[in-house]
């Protein structure tokens, strides 16, 4: 292998092991550090799933070069941005000079360094300057000039220094929509760039940003009526609110009481695409988190978020929208707060069919009472009608919260057009 393409793994202030990786062959290598081994704690920080062995020998991994793992064991490409992080990334890059396409992807974990999601942090790292403060309305300004730039194909007038603090900030996020990282002092309200610190004197946000005025609505303002209904609910999410009543801001869950967070997607914890048909559907969710030995309490949760994603039709609910959270100090693994719970479609436009990105009993489309019984039959849910109708009765409460949200009617009637009455 080339000189960098080795990067070391760290968590939670130890050194795990060594990641490399050959682009000649495409195929990644890891390698746990023997004291790491010998310490014997966080026995379960990448849970036995079939993809990481607890064992000394270098492992190597050829299985895994679609798009979504880049050749990588799935727990460490869990840290590479998504769609809208990889256009962040590359127009940084451009705006130096550089190729994006010749950045290997250890190099690309070099700039993830210790600024990612979750807990694992790479090095050496690539030194990027800190930056003391953020204007959140220059964010918007720069991010319509990329995205801009993206869709026209066309050269940005943007520097570089720019485009710096919004790949810093934004690039470690993940998903496809516009989002940055801030955190916010609780005593003086100051914003600073939410990539480094993890201090418990802030509150750490996650924020989706509205970028299009002219679109007449605002997607965020409907995920907030969503978080709304959900936590309405009874369903876990992180504290959120809207800023400017147009952004969406949610506490990040991987950083709490000044420590970060071990966090895996399903995707990370088994290498089950969620980009593929495959292996997305939700008797494999159920039995990943039966499999983690995670709380009863969570597999009800489980079921309640899948019976409020049918009913409210988010049927984006792919497999790296559903994570789970390490408790180091148990050595344990729980389901993680829900989050990207929202109307996924374009309420402007007409569908005539829409499959769902998790599968319920073989169904991608037309999903019935019957097929929700029969997950809950399965996993021994309690009482699952009566879970079903509490969610049902909620579609009263979402077009509360979605008048009181000034949501236009006319969008309000196309989402509600989607929702799905499971009783009758």
């Amino acid at each position: 292998m080339a000189k960098n393409d080795i990067i070391t793994v760290f968590c939670f202030g130890q050194e795990i092991g060594r990641l490399g990786f050959d682009e000649n062959q495409q195929k990644s290598s890891f390698q746990y550090n023997p004291e790491f081994l010998q310490s014997d704690r966080f026995h379960n920080l990448f849970p036995s799933t079939g993809i990481l062995k607890r064992t000394p020998q270098v492992q190597v991994f050829s299985q895994y070069n679609s798009e979504t793992f880049r050749g990588l064991p799935p727990m460490i490409a869990d840290s590479l941005p998504d769609v809208f992080g990889n256009t962040i990334f590359k127009k940084w890059m451009e705006s130096g000079n550089k190729e994006f396409n010749q950045i290997s992807v250890i190099e690309q974990l070099a700039y993830v360094a210790d600024r990612g999601m979750g807990a694992l942090e790479y090095r050496p790292s690539k030194e990027l300057p800190q930056s003391t403060s953020i204007d959140v309305t220059e964010i918007i300004a720069v991010l319509k000039e990329v995205l801009q730039a993206k869709d026209e194909q066309h050269e940005s007038t943007l520097n570089h220094e720019a485009l710096l603090n919004i790949f810093k900030i934004g690039s470690s996020a993940g998903g496809a929509r516009p989002k940055i990282l801030i955190s916010e002092h609780k005593t003086t309200g100051e914003i600073i760039p939410g990539d480094l610190n993890h201090s418990s004197e802030y509150n750490h946000y996650l924020i989706k940003l509205h970028l299009d005025d002219e679109l007449g609505y605002s997607r965020e303002v409907i995920e907030y009526c969503y978080y709304l209904t959900a936590t309405h609910l009874g369903i876990s999410m992180m504290p959120s609110k809207l800023i400017e009543q147009k952004h969406f801001a949610t506490l990040r869950f991987d950083r709490q009481e000044g420590k970060k967070k071990h966090v895996l997607t399903a995707t990370g914890l088994t290498g089950w695409d969620y980009q593929s048909p495959k292996d997305s559907n939700y008797e494999n969710l159920f039995e990943l988190a039966f499999f983690l030995k995670v709380p009863y309490r969570d597999i009800e949760e489980l079921f309640k978020r899948m019976v409020f994603n049918v009913v409210f039709f988010n049927s984006d609910d792919h497999l790296k929208n559903h994570s789970f959270i390490y408790e180091e100090e148990q050595d344990k693994w729980n389901i993680s707060p829900a989050y990207d719970i929202t109307y996924s479609l374009n309420p402007l436009m007409n569908y005539t069919r829409t499959s769902r990105a998790l599968s319920i009993n073989a169904k991608r489309v037309d999903i019935t009472l019957e097929d929700v019984l029969t997950i809950a039959e399965t996993f021994t849910i309690k009482n699952p009608k009566k879970v079903i109708q509490e969610i049902q009765d909620a579609i009263v409460y979402w077009n509360v919260q979605a008048n009181e949200l000034n949501l236009p009617s006319s969008i309000i009637q196309s989402v509600q057009r989607d929702f799905v009455r499971l009783l009758k």
